[in-house]
């Protein structure tokens, strides 16, 4: 990994310029691992006074979703207004008398994307975002659920425990742009019929604070803006590109824009998981690392734990943090929703946390690569097949 200069095609004004949406200044950024995440957001939703709004793809009724419930449970009693959005497919298993229970409180409770015969294969199109915003002053995004495999909880015999969760990354901001992502939640609630929602944020900016750009797709034009700026981002990157995604589908366009990088001398390194929880996905995969690898695309596949989370980082200056994967579903079809930061303090540090994972990963070399068994060669090619449906 090499140290970064100050790129100008990856300025703010240019960002603005190919997104075609202004940054919000005056931020406050707290980056978060792991662990991490669920401390900082249940200390916000403990601390609200007004209102809490939460989207999720999964909001599960295991002891993470519990104890997330008690404390909604316990502010809605006190008068604060919570309002719960959650993605019918992603929180299919979570029973309808845990929603009932909470709905009985005094919560807000509404399904994006439910299944409607009209339209049977939309089904599959999910709302993919993950985001809490507490008092129109403090919000979260990133890459986790409400589970109990991405905060570590799990039952060995019967007994719970706590481990080591699922390896993702969160950002939990304070500031203006909890507002500007407070509008992305008053969208979607109306969209599927939750009714107007009639607050709005009251954050100063804060002296010294980071500009932040939302990046939230819940249309095909979002979606288009959405990839138009990650090709951007890599064909304007001159010195490195840092991405790490949970599922990895990339489209013949994706694979050239990355080979033409290093083919310029960018410094272009994917960190994918060593497992997961689809493996038809990671399958799907591996069937493009020769291809990448031959191109002299830098490919680390994660030890331990799960790989779960999404982010880039551009020269060591551009980085985007959220829910967005580099496959077909988050690109083409999902409702997504990232936030992007250009400062080259937040950039360090988003890259020492790159450094980190990558020694606790397995560099995949071409030459041993090419000698693994025929068996798994088949699994890719196969499930490469069904990309655009995983």
């Amino acid at each position: 990994m090499r140290p970064e200069a100050v790129n100008p095609d990856l300025s703010r004004r240019n960002i603005q310029r190919v997104y075609g949406t202004h940054f919000t200044g005056g931020n406050k950024v707290t980056l978060l691992r792991d662990r991490e995440s669920f401390s900082a957001i249940f200390d916000a939703a403990r601390n609200a006074r007004e209102f809490i709004c939460l989207a999720f793809y999964i909001f599960r009724n295991d002891e993470t979703g519990l104890e997330l419930a008690d404390i909604l449970r316990k502010k809605a009693s006190e008068g604060v207004a919570v309002y719960i959005l959650y993605d019918h497919f992603g929180s299919l298993g979570t029973p309808l008398k845990f929603w009932r229970k909470l709905r009985e409180s005094g919560i807000r409770i509404r399904a994006s994307r439910p299944f409607k015969w009209s339209a049977p294969f939309r089904y599959f199109h999910r709302d993919h975002r993950k985001l809490i915003i507490v008092d129109g002053r403090y919000a979260f995004t990133g890459g986790l659920n409400i589970a109990n495999e991405y905060s570590g909880y799990t039952r060995i015999l019967k007994k719970l425990r706590k481990k080591r969760g699922w390896r993702d990354t969160g950002i939990f901001l304070e500031g203006p742009i909890a507002e500007r992502l407070l509008d992305e939640f008053k969208k979607a609630w109306e969209i599927w019929k939750g009714g107007q929602i009639a607050f709005g944020g009251k954050a100063e900016p804060i002296e010294g604070g980071i500009p932040v750009l939302p990046i939230f797709a819940s249309s095909a034009r979002g979606r288009r803006r959405m990839r138009r700026l990650l090709h951007y981002s890599i064909n304007r990157a001159q010195r490195s590109i840092f991405i790490t995604t949970a599922y990895f589908t990339p489209s013949r366009r994706m694979l050239k824009i990355l080979e033409d990088a290093v083919a310029r001398g960018v410094e272009v390194i994917l960190l994918l998981p060593g497992k997961s929880d689809v493996s038809a996905a990671l399958y799907s995969a591996r069937a493009y690392f020769s291809r990448l690898l031959k191109a002299g695309v830098a490919i680390y596949t994660y030890n331990g734990e799960i790989l779960h989370a999404k982010t880039s980082v551009f020269d060591g200056l551009w980085s985007v943090i959220g829910s967005a994967n580099l496959d077909f579903q988050s690109l083409r079809r999902n409702d997504e929703g990232n936030v992007g930061i250009v400062d080259e303090a937040f950039g360090k540090e988003m890259c020492t946390l790159f450094g980190e994972d990558l020694r606790n990963s397995e560099r995949v070399e071409l030459k041993t690569w090419q000698q693994r068994p025929f068996c798994e060669k088949a699994k890719e090619h196969f499930f490469a097949l069904f990309r655009r449906r995983l």
